[in-house]
C-alpha cells in the first residue's frame, strides 16, 4: 500500500465486490452513512417512513437532514434485516450483511458496528450503490469535502463532515473480508438479523 487512503480503497472494492454493488464507501459508522444518503438526496422538508421499531439514530439523522418522521407500526417487537425510508432510495441495512445483497437504483446503508454484525469491526459503516455521482460525493464528503491528497495541496471546494473511516479499521476490515468465503473461494451467504427496539414513536422529541 503506497499510501493511507490503499487499504481503505482496497476495502471498498471487496465490499462492491461481495454485495453486489458498483461502488462501496466506508464510513465510521451506518448512521453517518444514512445522513449522508438523505443530504444528497435533498429530503429537507419531506415526510420519510420508517418502522416505529429501529434503531434511534435512524429517526435522529432524518431530522438532521431536515426531513420529517412517519411511522409505520410493525408487528411484535423486532424487525429483521433491511428496510427502505420510504419516499427515498435509501435503505437501512444495518441487519444485512450477505453476498450479492445489493438493490439497484439505491443507497444501501451498512454497519460493522457491534458484537451481533456479520462482519464485525469496533466501529465502522458504508454505503453500497450504483450511482457514480453520489459515489464521488459520498467520497469526499465523508472528509470535510476534502480529495484523497494532502490537505496542503487540496483545493477546497466543498464542505463536508468528519465521518471518515480510520485506516487502521480499514486495513483489518480487507482481513476480515476473508471469513465470507469458503476453502474454495466461494462467497458464502449469511441470515439477515433480528434485532429487538422499542417503539419510537412514543417519544414526542422525534416529532419535530
Amino acid at each position: 500500500m503506497n499510501n493511507v487512503y490503499d487499504c481503505t480503497n482496497e476495502l471498498e472494492t471487496k465490499l462492491a465486490e461481495y454485495t453486489g454493488a458498483p461502488y462501496a464507501v466506508c464510513l465510521d459508522n451506518c448512521s453517518n452513512a444514512i445522513f449522508l444518503s438523505l443530504m444528497y438526496e435533498g429530503v429537507k422538508g419531506k415526510e420519510i417512513e420508517i418502522p416505529n421499531r429501529t434503531y434511534p439514530s435512524v429517526p435522529c439523522e432524518i431530522i438532521h437532514a431536515g426531513a420529517k418522521i412517519k411511522w409505520k407500526k410493525v408487528k411484535g417487537k423486532t424487525i429483521t434485516g433491511a428496510y427502505n425510508l420510504g419516499g427515498t432510495k435509501v435503505w437501512d441495512a444495518a441487519l444485512s450483511f450477505t453476498y450479492g445483497m445489493y438493490k439497484p437504483n439505491t443507497h444501501m446503508c451498512l454497519s460493522f458496528t457491534g458484537p451481533f454484525k456479520h462482519f464485525k469491526l469496533s466501529k465502522g459503516g458504508a454505503i453500497i450503490t450504483d450511482d457514480h455521482d453520489a459515489y464521488l460525493w459520498f467520497k469526499r464528503a465523508r472528509y470535510s469535502g476534502r480529495r484523497e491528497c494532502s490537505y496542503h495541496d487540496d483545493n477546497f471546494d466543498m464542505l463536508g463532515w468528519n465521518f471518515y473511516m480510520m485506516p487502521e479499521l480499514a486495513a483489518r476490515g480487507v482481513l476480515l473480508m476473508g471469513q465470507f468465503y469458503d476453502l474454495d473461494g466461494k462467497p458464502i451467504h449469511n441470515e439477515d438479523k433480528e434485532m429487538p427496539y422499542p417503539d419510537l414513536s412514543k417519544f414526542k422529541v422525534y416529532s419535530q
